[in-house]
């Protein structure tokens, strides 16, 4: 199949392992399904800390929960990329532990007190959802299929936030105060969750023309402030003046772009941020001290293999 075709053909899950899809295809799933994987992983270790500073034994465990299942999304969409034939799994893991991965710019930046969970809980998990939901009409029909059981644990996740959002404005001042604060200081980066604009957006042209993306970055953002301006207000927080959000005449609202800082999110999509090498360095740290699990295992497999191979001889 040549690239006119694929063209021509897409749509909502229309193509599959068995197609013979030309390899500007698979080059441009392959690394748009791998960014998405890289996100679920370093969310999760972003995250991951928070399960023993949660106030409650049930909001560790629905941490605990939350980070398991970012992982397992991770894994998933390194499988539906692997159905691309042009990296490995494990290719793909050590490029992210090498810093040449990609990942979602809300992932650079550290975490350090509670009443920022809700910042990627809700409001980074509220946009991602924005973004997943049309990817399960994506033409690679591995990336959607995974879109679907991804998405129904991400409701779930959003409301885990919101609880918490909930529970942090209706708390006592000073937590209003300093829940207010991190929204002020993440609001920006969450903006910037859905990327450049289409008009400076490197990939947006042709994944959307093979079918690999549904909708814009300005339309994904735009969808994004109309749901979530009201749910913030709707808790008591204070949109921050700076970046400026305009309210259109019909009551839907967009933000004025060239308020935002678009040379450090640059940067951070090069991974050269002083975060991004933080967060980059401690996910290493963690797969390097799990390495002797992954060798084991790599040879019991062998040995399970050779005996399986002397019990056909036989």
């Amino acid at each position: 199949m040549d690239i006119e075709e694929v063209k021509r053909r897409a749509g909502p899950r229309e193509f599959s392992p068995k197609d013979d899809m030309p390899e500007e295809y698979r080059k441009a799933a392959t690394r748009m399904i791998q960014f998405h994987a890289n996100s679920e992983i370093m969310g999760a270790y972003l995250e991951r800390p928070f399960i023993r500073e949660a106030p409650s034994l049930d909001r560790k465990l629905a941490c605990s929960a939350k980070v398991q299942d970012e992982i397992g999304h991770g894994q998933l969409l390194y499988r539906a990329a692997e159905s691309l034939g042009m990296k490995s799994r494990d290719q793909m893991l050590d490029e992210l532990a090498e810093g040449k991965g990609k990942f979602l710019n809300c992932f650079h930046y550290p975490m350090s007190d509670w009443v920022e969970t809700p910042m990627i809980a809700f409001f980074v998990d509220g946009a991602a959802m924005r973004r997943q939901a049309t990817l399960k009409r994506t033409s690679w029909e591995p990336y959607a299929h995974a879109m679907d059981k991804v998405c129904f644990e991400e409701g779930f996740h959003v409301k885990h936030g919101e609880a918490i959002l909930h529970e942090l404005m209706t708390g006592s001042k000073a937590e209003q105060e300093a829940t207010q604060e991190a929204f002020e200081e993440w609001w920006p980066r969450i903006i910037q969750f859905f990327g450049p604009t289409n008009d400076k957006s490197t990939h947006h042209g042709f994944a959307s023309e093979v079918g690999l993306k549904q909708m814009g970055n300005d339309e994904l953002r735009n969808a994004f402030l109309n749901a979530y301006i009201p749910k913030a207000e709707k808790y008591g927080l204070e949109i921050p003046d700076e970046p400026r959000i305009r309210k259109n005449d019909d009551g839907t609202y967009e933000v004025v772009e060239e308020d935002l800082d678009w040379d450090e999110f640059f940067t951070i999509a090069k991974n050269d941020y002083e975060g991004s090498i933080q967060q980059i360095d401690g996910r290493k740290a963690a797969q390097d001290a799990v390495e002797w699990v992954r060798e084991v295992m790599d040879e019991h497999e062998q040995r399970a293999m050779g005996a399986s191979k002397q019990q056909a001889a036989d």
